[in-house]
């Protein structure tokens, strides 16, 4: 049982797993209703676990093929053989199906919007587009916005322009994170057929659409904050953080290097976290 979690666990991403999952706990907390609820805290942390582990392996099974190509991912355990996919594609389904239906059962509202982001993200974007063309990632960033909206969704009982502001700030931080990836990783995308920013358009056009993305996130995230009635010093915390993604980004521009991208890459990571922690400590 342990050597089989230990097959699947790679399967679900755990860290870009938790990264989302702790979005769809800043979005509940940003509503300010009651923190400590804990039935309500346990089923959007079990719905929002399963439903986003299932959509990574339901991805990871459509996408085993391209993976075998990559150096990166070759070794992953449905690209090596070492999982048979039919038994994947269960899993996914079945980790997927208990995430949504767990959500409809919390709340309507909140299982709809999870539903559409586990839809984006391996119909729209895996699916459909990602083989087809480099603005698929539009469609990854749109899912990628979904648990933290339903999470503020799940608080409020609807949707305001609160939580579609802080989904766009996910959404425009998505490139951020994926576009370093797929300069650094170029040639892995090459011998896999997959269009990326820095195939189509090349690295300056990617480099700016980085600096431009980031932007917006900063600005997103800012105005969220804002709204949410986040003190000033948090606030200015926040700014500090900001600035220092903005100052990769343009960075990255004038001076391009391995070192600076794949910087930036780790930061943008650290830095949705950051602002998450933000929104926790603001009100608890």
């Amino acid at each position: 049982m342990l050597a089989k979690i230990r097959l699947y666990w790679p399967l679900t991403k755990s860290l870009q797993t938790g990264l989302l999952v702790s979005t769809g706990l800043a979005g509940y907390m940003s509503a300010r209703c009651p923190v400590f609820n804990i039935p309500t805290l346990v089923g959007l942390l079990v719905s929002l676990v399963a439903s986003i582990s299932g959509s990574t392996v339901l991805n990871m099974w459509w996408d085993r093929d391209i993976d075998a190509k990559m150096g990166r991912t070759q070794k992953r355990p449905l690209a090596s053989g070492a999982i048979e996919a039919r038994e994947a594609l269960l899993v996914g389904l079945i980790l997927s199906g208990f995430g949504v239906g767990l959500a409809l059962a919390m709340d309507l509202l909140f299982g709809a919007i999870i539903f559409a982001g586990l839809f984006f993200d391996v119909v729209v974007y895996t699916m459909w587009l990602k083989r087809r063309t480099c603005w698929s990632i539009v469609w990854g960033g749109i899912s990628g916005g979904m648990p933290i909206l339903a999470g503020r969704a799940l608080g409020l009982g609807s949707v305001d322009w609160i939580g579609v502001v802080l989904a766009m700030g996910v959404l425009f931080w998505i490139p951020t994170h994926i576009l370093t990836f797929s300069m650094r990783y170029f040639n892995d995308y090459q011998a896999a057929g997959v269009p990326t920013f820095p195939s189509t358009y090349g690295f300056a056009t990617t480099r700016a659409t980085i600096a431009i993305s980031s932007i917006l996130a900063a600005l997103a995230m800012g105005a969220a904050a804002w709204g949410i009635g986040m003190e000033w010093g948090f606030l200015r915390l926040l700014g500090v953080l900001s600035g220092g993604l903005l100052v990769m980004a343009i960075t990255i521009m004038f001076r391009p290097s391995e070192r600076v991208n794949f910087g930036l890459f780790k930061y943008a990571s650290v830095y949705m976290l950051a602002a998450m922690i933000l929104v926790f400590i603001t009100v608890l």
